[in-house]
């Protein structure tokens, strides 16, 4: 392994060291522009454990992978669907796509970590990873996972770096590390002697050396390399100088030696190392030999000159020939010293060459060709294939590096000619990085203002299905931080579009979010209008074109809390079954079952059932568990505990509801604090139970998301008649609850209000008038007879009268 170079430190990981023999070792390097490109060091570890060649196609990597993996130990199939997804060679539809982002990025790592630490039962390995301080922020995720693991393996992990680089491992008893400082007199001596030998005649210039390069390694390598470049040393059977010191001229720094030693190159040597240092750190043969027209011979030739000079070095992989620079350094002084015209020259045929010759495993080089495309100046290239390696990325779920991916084609976009391809481009750039922001760094202001900029253009251009796409992704970011009416407006308007496009589908989807967003404005009749119409579409056409989430399963899950708000609860009950019904007969994706088994819990509980609701809270607190949807996880608990709590059992009920505060996203927040205050008015702590259901009310009037208002001012009012002298201030909130269900026609929640105002009209000697509102709208409703609230209606006429 190379020495490190200058101002780095070596750092060793040292653990259960072995003499044995048959060592494996897997080696990789960070380069300077790694931390824009996520896992890049892991890939190429595992590319060489699974000797994946280049030129394989993706049905050739999967075997590859699947027989080593298999061979190695049966039980780690299970890592298969991550490995494939790292590597980018899933056979079809990704199974880990309804995955949440961090518990995939959890796994995935996990599943790597598994493999090299069964390997290591086999022989002990060795792992080695050069300059840490360009690694991004993933592989050092794995890094540290791996650190944490390995105390008793049989596993030497060895990372260099440079002194301004930190890290977590110093806490750990089975690490060490060595540090080259200006004070490491004994190992500076050592290496003078190592490359120039112990004789006394060489004992000044050894520390002159030591002098100049100030111990580091590769400095003394290179200063070395010169001074027999200059003839100023020979080499015969001992090294001897050939001149005295005092007419040495020796470079201060080892770039200005490199660059030195570079120039004293022939013209054909300097400009394929140069031509080398534009392609990258590491270059396969066939590569360097599409951008060269020259014979293989003379090309061989002028390679194994520069390997006898070690600038580079040869390294053997499965299916050809790489080499390798020496060191990073001697890439950048290479490539630092070719003037501009000729480097931008020489990237754009190295794109070329790399389009050329690998264009059966492109993705393997979207990074390098927007790097190439970028420096040649050929921005609309740099910029597809930045997208290309964004989209790459967030397949990864490294979204914070896709985010700086997609800026940085943004930022190409702004030199380009105002035209309609350049409006384009940028639409779908920030269509992806919107999805970077609200996924990645849940940014969902930035994400607004980013598609706002997308419909600017979208309208611009005048093209109604990008329009569509904008719109609905618009207005879906604006339903999830709660601005329910500016999202209304915003689906109307791609309904409109839909409809003058008589796309079945497109109208189906847009329908059943328009009815969602209707629906948590409260606006319960509207709701059932939308989600009806889109029930229709789905009886008459086939499954395609889905989207985040099914819209044949989720207009009849939302349509059937609609119902029940509005006074049917048959109804509510036939479209929460159906919303299962359809999941199962379409096969629906894992977010789309688990969406439907929440909303049929909360019908339930809204029902009352449960049992019911406690089962399917339990299942899709399973579903969303084991398929990581960590951020569902906190909604699907929610109700498991509010089901717990209507089974009787409060104090676990609210155990596991007070669990989820911290995790509820914001659209969940209504159902958590009516929830809330529902179980602490059963455990009779009214102090508790107001907190709650305030802090609902008051976000039902600051965003509008009054799907819940009613119940939530009903129970406000159970609540205040626990506390001394509140009947009235109760019975004022009792009828709010009543005037808020009758706007929304919500029939069920004016019942239920009605129920209440009667109860404590009658304590209060005014029977006839609580008997005559509550006969009124209990003689209403024409089904749902079975139901606990008709029941306990139909039971308090009857006591009244």
């Amino acid at each position: 392994m190379a020495e490190p170079g200058v101002g780095k430190s070596r750092l060793y990981f040292e653990f259960k060291a072995t003499s044995q023999s048959g060592w494996m070792v897997l080696e990789t390097f960070s380069v300077s522009h790694g931390k824009a490109s996520a896992y890049s060091p892991v890939i190429d570890l595992l590319r060489n454990y699974f000797r994946i060649a280049n030129e394989d196609d993706d049905r050739s990597r999967r075997e590859k992978v699947t027989g080593r993996v298999v061979a190695l130990d049966r039980s780690l199939e299970d890592t298969l669907p991550y490995l494939f997804s790292l590597l980018g060679i899933v056979e079809r539809d990704d199974p880990l796509a309804q995955m949440d982002g961090q518990a995939k990025k959890r796994r995935m790592l996990e599943a790597i970590k598994r493999i090299v630490l069964r390997e290591s039962l086999n022989q002990p390995l060795m792992v080695i990873f050069e300059d840490l301080h360009w690694i991004d922020q993933q592989t050092l995720e794995w890094l540290n996972l791996l650190a944490d693991s390995i105390g008793t393996a049989k596993i030497l992990l060895l990372a260099n770096y440079r002194p301004e680089y930190s890290h977590q491992w110093n806490s750990k008893t089975y690490y060490t590390q060595l540090r080259l400082t200006r004070s490491a007199r004994v190992p500076r001596r050592q290496c003078s002697m190592r490359y120039l030998g112990d004789g006394a005649e060489l004992a000044e210039l050894r520390r002159l050396i030591i002098e100049k390069t100030e111990g580091n390694p590769f400095f003394m390598e290179e200063m070395v390399q010169t001074l027999f470049e200059e003839e100023a040393l020979a080499h015969n059977r001992e090294i001897k100088l050939t001149r005295p010191l005092s007419g040495m001229r020796i470079p201060t720094t080892v770039q200005a030696i490199l660059a030195s030693r570079i120039d004293r190159l022939p013209p054909d040597e300097k400009d394929l190392l140069q031509t080398l240092a534009v392609i990258g750190r590491e270059f396969p043969f066939a590569l360097v030999e599409r951008l060269l027209s020259i014979s293989d011979d003379e090309l061989n030739r002028r390679l194994s000159d520069l390997q006898l000079a070690e600038f580079i070095y040869e390294q053997p992989v499965t299916g050809g020939i790489e080499y390798i620079f020496k060191h990073a350094l001697t890439q950048e002084v290479a490539y630092n010293s070719i003037l501009v015209e000729r480097r931008k020259r020489v990237h754009e045929r190295a794109a070329q060459a790399i389009e050329s010759l690998f264009a059966t495993s492109l993705p393997d080089y979207y990074t390098d060709l927007a790097r190439h495309y970028e420096h040649s100046g050929n921005a609309p290239k740099a910029v597809d294939y930045l997208r290309l390696a964004a989209q790459q990325t967030m397949n990864r779920t490294a979204y914070v590096e896709a985010g700086g991916q997609l800026t940085a084609a943004l930022e190409l976009l702004r030199s380009q000619p105002d035209d309609r391809e350049r409006d384009r481009s940028e639409i779908a750039i920030r269509f992806s990085l919107a999805i970077c922001l609200g996924i990645g760094a849940g940014d969902l202001g930035a994400s607004t203002n980013v598609l706002e900029r997308a419909r600017e253009l979208s309208e611009k251009l005048g093209d109604d299905a990008t329009l569509f796409e904008v719109l609905s992704l618009l207005a879906f970011t604006y339903s999830v931080r709660l601005d329910h009416q500016t999202a209304s407006a915003l689906f109307e308007r791609a309904l409109e579009i839909a409809l003058i496009q008589r796309d079945s589908e497109m109208v189906g989807y847009i329908r059943s979010w328009l009815g969602y967003s209707y629906l948590y404005e409260g606006n319960f009749v509207a709701a059932i209008g939308e989600l009806e119409q889109a029930d229709k579409l789905s009886a008459i056409i086939p499954k395609q074109g889905l989207r985040l989430y099914d819209w044949r399963v989720q207009s009849r899950a939302f349509a059937s809390y609609a119902y029940s708000a509005l006074g049917y609860p048959e109804r509510a009950t036939d479209k929460s079954k159906e919303s299962l019904t359809v999941a199962s007969e379409i096969k629906a994706s894992p977010r789309d079952l688990v969406s439907a088994l929440w909303r049929s819990a909360a019908l339930n509980l809204q029902l009352r059932n449960c049992e019911v609701a406690n089962q399917h809270a339990v299942e899709a607190v399973r579903l969303a568990d084991e398929y990581g949807m960590i951020v569902v996880l906190a909604a699907t608990n929610l109700l498991r505990g509010w089901a717990l709590a209507q089974k009787g059992q409060l104090d676990e009920g609210l155990r596991v509801m007070a669990q989820c505060r911290s995790g509820v996203v914001p659209i969940i927040s209504s159902w958590l604090y009516m929830g809330l205050a529902e179980v602490y008015l059963a455990a009779r702590r009214p102090r508790e139970g107001l907190e709650a259901v305030d802090v609902g009310l008051e976000l039902a009037e600051r965003t509008g998301t009054r799907i819940l208002e009613a119940e939530s001012r009903r129970l406000k009012a159970e609540l205040l008649l626990m506390g001394n002298d509140a009947a009235s201030e109760a019975a004022q909130c009792f009828r709010d609850a009543i005037d808020v269900a009758r706007k929304q026609r919500a029939k069920s929640f004016e019942l239920r209000a009605t129920m209440s105002l009667a109860r404590l009209l009658d304590s209060r000697g005014r029977r006839d008038e609580a008997r005559m509102m509550l006969a009124e709208i209990y003689n209403w409703f024409t089904e749902g007879f079975d139901t606990l609230d008709l029941k306990e209606a139909k039971a308090l006429i009857d006591e009244l009268n």
